[in-house]
């Protein structure tokens, strides 16, 4: 009876290597279940063996570098991205990379880095060795790199921000941006702005069970928004709160900005945002965050627009009880909300002007979420997975948070609003997710409206404007920024014109890009301020449809 033998690894090892690899990408890429990432290995790696690729007969070496090589690493990062995050913004990538990754907490994340480098390498090997000795497989070979390169989401995103050079409007949200105006009033009320980091108002749904119910409890006090979509250049977290505090989408300075890539001296210098406002009010602002400051030019943002005190990490952490009380991010929320309850009873207790308090959680991080032990005390063990028991974890601390600062009469006269910084990233119910008509947490307690849902087709920019109408502050025909205060029946950008339609205007634009970061951008062209329409704001009337500037694509 012949003995079974296995070929020389030379013939199939590449195979295997790049068959996992396959199957890993293809997993990621679409909503197939983890176990078929095998199945799509063992099929690549049969068909391999049945067309004999890299056996004897098809030998024909020859020493060469593939063509395929470097589109390969670079689909490489995107699947690594989307991995990480879902869906991968090029936007954020370059706004990180310019503003400062210090003090990061994704240290979880180094370690699928190095697996997904050594991955990469052995695969680099792989192709390699099957281009220098199959013939056909070298004859293929460049093929394969310009599919590559032609199918890289990665490379369509940049190809997209590059659509600035050629496109025939390179004005047409800075047309429609309103410089903020509002006029002074007697007794304003204070502010409290919670963000609960990725906290969408989509896990309301039924199929996540109660996660979202303290929230849910809460909005029965107050307003609910429905409908607040996330905008390209929105969808992470200081382009979440600049949207929702300046009105404008964070369109990173980039390789248009004339420094390139040192790193940013201030945060979009160029716009009025919600603290410049209320601090000429005379509001005292402060800004408490577990994370670091120094993380994507937080403290700058904040430092530069109006907030006299910003605490993060490194200030918080000696007024802990037990400094080692942390997650790798930070603080957890259960003792930030205790420092955020002290900071509201200092501002009630020093002075007689009105405060403002923008809190920033933790909890709901992707890809997992770091609860609290109050919550862990309270909901018992964590699988340390699930995100759906830091969701829960996260809406009850908001709530326990309010309901503790309605008890201590620290509410009065007082808006809270309660936001999700963006939408979540990839988590563990990412194909539940993806799958739902997705919108932002948006609720506003202590108002003088009656509770009530209020179901608008808007974007997180809309908050801004949305704020000052709620204080008392409504801006000159209830718009600010690009956004529309959702309290007016004035018609929001989405409304009028839908999503992708101003996703593609984003990609288009460089002049509200040279607004946000004036003093660091190049400064306009005087052919570029002389073109017609620029001289004036746009407000958005029934003739104004989308295609009134064609994109040129």
């Amino acid at each position: 009876m012949p003995r079974f033998k296995l070929p020389p690894p030379g013939t199939w090892l590449p195979l295997v290597i790049i068959g996992i690899g396959l199957g890993y990408a293809i997993v990621i890429l679409t909503r197939l279940p983890w176990w078929s990432f095998a199945f799509i290995a063992i099929l690549f790696v049969w068909l391999g063996r049945r067309l004999g690729s890299g056996q004897p007969r098809y030998r024909r070496y020859r020493k060469l570098t593939p063509w395929s090589l470097l589109p390969l690493c670079l689909w490489g990062l995107y699947i690594y991205l989307a991995d990480s995050f879902g869906d991968v913004d090029i936007g954020a990538v370059f706004y990180h990379i310019q503003a400062g990754m210090e003090d990061h907490g994704g240290s979880g994340r180094l370690v699928a880095a190095v697996l997904y480098t050594l991955t990469m390498l052995a695969m680099l090997i792989s192709i390699t060795w099957l281009a220098r000795n199959d013939w056909r497989w070298r004859r293929s070979e460049p093929f394969l790199a310009v599919l590559l390169v032609a199918t890289n989401p990665l490379l369509y995103s940049l190809g997209q921000r590059g659509a600035v050079v050629v496109a025939d409007d390179h004005g047409w949200l800075e047309r429609r941006y309103v410089t903020p105006e509002i006029s002074s009033q007697s007794s304003p009320p204070n502010l409290l702005v919670l963000y609960l980091e990725s906290i969408e108002r989509t896990y309301s749904h039924p199929v996540f069970g109660d996660a979202y119910a303290d929230l849910a409890h809460l909005g029965e006090e107050g307003l609910v928004f429905e409908g607040v979509k996330q905008l390209d250049n929105t969808g992470w977290t200081m382009a979440g709160m600049i949207a929702s505090q300046c009105g404008a989408p964070l369109m990173p300075a980039g390789l248009l900005h004339d420094r390139q890539f040192e790193p940013l001296s201030s945060v979009v210098p160029g716009v009025e945002c919600l603290g410049d406002l209320l601090s000429a009010q005379g509001y005292q602002l402060s800004f408490l965050g577990g994370a670091s400051t120094e993380f994507a030019g937080k403290g700058r943002f904040y430092s530069d627009h109006g907030f006299e005190n910003v605490f993060g990490f490194k200030a918080l952490q000696s007024r802990l009880e037990d400094p080692e009380y942390v997650n790798d991010w930070g603080l957890y929320d259960d003792t930030l909300y205790d420092l955020t309850v002290e900071e509201i009873e200092r501002m009630e207790s020093q002075s007689d002007q009105p405060w403002g308090v923008v809190n920033l959680s933790i909890t709901g991080h992707a890809p997992n979420g770091y609860p609290a032990q109050s919550c862990v005390e309270r909901q018992g063990a964590w699988d340390e997975i699930d995100i759906l028991y830091s969701v829960e974890c996260s809406a009850w601390l908001a709530r326990n948070l309010v309901e503790r600062l309605e008890a201590g009469g620290l509410l009065d006269n007082t808006v809270v609003a309660i936001l999700s910084d963006h939408l979540t990233m990839r988590v563990s119910v990412w194909d539940e997710l993806t799958t739902l008509d997705r919108d932002n947490t948006f609720i506003l307690l202590g108002t003088d409206q009656a509770p009530q849902r209020i179901s608008r087709s808007a974007s997180t920019m809309d908050v801004f404007p949305t704020l000052l109408d709620a204080l008392g502050y409504t801006p000159n025909d209830s718009r600010a920024g690009l956004g529309v205060s959702l309290l007016s029946d004035a018609e929001t950008l989405v409304e009028r014109h839908g999503v992708q339609s101003i996703n593609e205007r984003l990609h288009a634009e460089s002049e509200l890009q040279e607004r946000l970061w004036e003093g660091l951008a190049p400064q306009r062209s005087s052919e570029s301020d002389s073109r017609p329409g620029t001289e004036s704001q746009v407000l958005e009337t029934p003739q104004d449809t989308p295609e009134e500037h064609p994109i040129a694509h």
